[in-house]
């Protein structure tokens, strides 16, 4: 069993600050920025394991040599907002190691031993989570679900964790280990409990809400994966349904996943604890995701559709009553077909409506 790791803790402003993780803006510049929103970048594709499925390698302390250059690809920045640094329409880095990142050209190629690589790799990702929201139509022909800048903040939490709050919507990603930030999925997760609280204020008061959370923010940050490495034509040479398998290195067995979508858990499997409990959910997204293209649908069909229904979802939801909401809107959007894999999938995991 994957190891249960992460925390992705949805807390007030209040209760951060009483925490003292407060911490001031990057300082503004006086020297001329970029004065253009488009720029390039060097990140991660994905994450090295995911694109390499070498399960052998490890962090050495932030060393560049221990990733290979072949783990790093070139692309292009966006909604860059013409400062020079790291901040546009949907994110805001803010760094609290080592100088935020700067180019009066938008030009951002860092490796991994630099501190600003991880602040590279904040702003795509959440831009790119954002933009991928959009190409689905939220925002667009559908209501936006943080369609703002949001709050970015790196290595601001002394250990090897990350956390979401959205009372202001930010996340904040952690130190030890793999650094957070050096994997697209561990951000995007993030960036998932954040959309959940967009579309449904107070999300997450009762044990299955918090474990439908916990199971979409691993969810969006696959199919954010995918979609980017789809686009750019990325290798997908480890197992997609087994997120964060960069950052686990650290502390799981290779081959290394933080959760998984195949576990063949069903509610009779229940532990009440909703990292653990969230796999039933996943599985369930994951093997309708597959049955969608079954049907000649696509995947964008499918993530458009779930994102949708979650709207819908109470802030308190059990299992049940959200997979009748999902149900719903599969029927109401993509027909009964769709509908009837729906039903299915959710009652092979024991959730039935």
């Amino acid at each position: 069993m994957p190891h249960m790791r992460r925390l992705s803790i949805a807390v007030t402003a209040g209760l951060a600050a009483t925490a003292g993780l407060a911490v001031p803006l990057s300082p503004a510049t006086s020297a001329p920025g970029s004065g253009s929103s488009e720029g390039t970048a060097r990140v991660f594709m994905v994450n090295p394991v995911q694109s390499s499925n070498d399960q052998g390698l490890t962090d050495q302390k932030d060393a560049a040599s221990a990733v290979p250059d072949s783990a790093y690809a070139q692309v292009p920045l966006t909604h860059l907002d013409g400062s020079g640094y790291l901040r546009g329409d949907y994110a805001v880095v803010e760094s609290s190691t080592g100088t935020p990142a700067r180019s009066a050209t938008n030009s951002f190629s860092y490796d991994r031993h630099q501190d600003q690589f991880e602040q590279v790799m904040g702003y795509f990702w959440v831009t790119r989570a954002q933009t991928y929201l959009h190409t689905l139509g939220f925002g667009e022909t559908l209501p936006g679900v943080l369609n703002e800048p949001f709050s970015v903040k790196i290595n601001q939490y002394g250990g090897d964790n990350s956390y979401q709050t959205d009372k202001p919507y930010r996340i904040r990603l952690g130190k030890g280990g793999v650094d957070d930030a050096e994997d697209a999925e561990v951000i995007v997760h993030e960036y998932g409990h954040a959309v959940h609280a967009s579309q449904v204020p107070g999300y997450g008061s009762s044990l299955d809400a918090g474990a439908i959370g916990e199971s979409f923010g691993d969810y969006l940050a696959v199919t954010v994966g995918l979609d980017a490495a789809a686009e750019f034509g990325w290798p997908v040479a480890a197992d997609p349904s087994c997120p964060m398998d960069w950052d686990s290195t650290s502390y799981t067995d290779a081959p290394h996943c933080i959760r998984s979508f195949h576990l063949d858990l069903t509610l009779e499997d229940r532990r009440n604890q909703v990292h653990y409990d969230g796999q039933i959910w996943s599985q369930a997204l994951w093997e309708i995701r597959e049955g969608y293209q079954d049907l000649g649908l696509t995947t964008r069909d499918w993530d458009t559709t779930l994102i949708y229904s979650q709207f819908s979802y109470a802030a308190d939801t059990s299992f049940q009553a959200a997979a009748a909401e999902t149900y719903a809107a599969a029927a109401a959007r993509d027909g009964q077909a769709a509908a009837d894999l729906v039903r299915d999938r959710f009652a092979a995991r024991g959730i039935t409506f």
